[in-house]
């Protein structure tokens, strides 16, 4: 599947279990790594951890197995890395500490919140 179908299943998934403030960075100018970088928000633990869940559900639906899920059993902070597509999903205050957007976006290049 193409970085860019994967990218509107993640994003599809995300709004299904209504995830806060989603937005979605097209980072292929700035790595080699990955080519769309996802951050959601969830509401609480429980919440982001659906989230991260319904991610990869409907990644392996579509015959998409993550590479790697990082921290599911705190729930504050998961991370879903499909290698083209990188998912952050986390509680808002972690969010707001780490602040990966303002890591990740180009000046040039307005962030594409959907």
């Amino acid at each position: 599947m193409e970085a860019e179908q994967l990218n509107r299943v993640i994003i599809d998934a995300l709004d299904d279990l209504k995830a806060v403030n989603t937005l979605t960075l097209d980072v292929t100018g700035l790595t080699d790594v990955m080519d769309y970088l996802v951050i959601a928000s969830g509401t609480s633990n429980r919440h982001v951890r659906s989230l991260a869940d319904k991610v990869c559900m409907e990644a392996k639906n579509r015959g998409v197995r993550p590479l790697g899920v990082e921290g599911e059993n705190s729930a504050e902070w998961v991370l879903v890395d499909f290698g083209d597509v990188v998912v952050h999903v986390m509680l808002p205050a972690t969010r707001d500490f780490y602040d990966l957007e303002r890591l990740w976006v180009d000046p040039a290049t307005p962030a594409d919140a959907t």
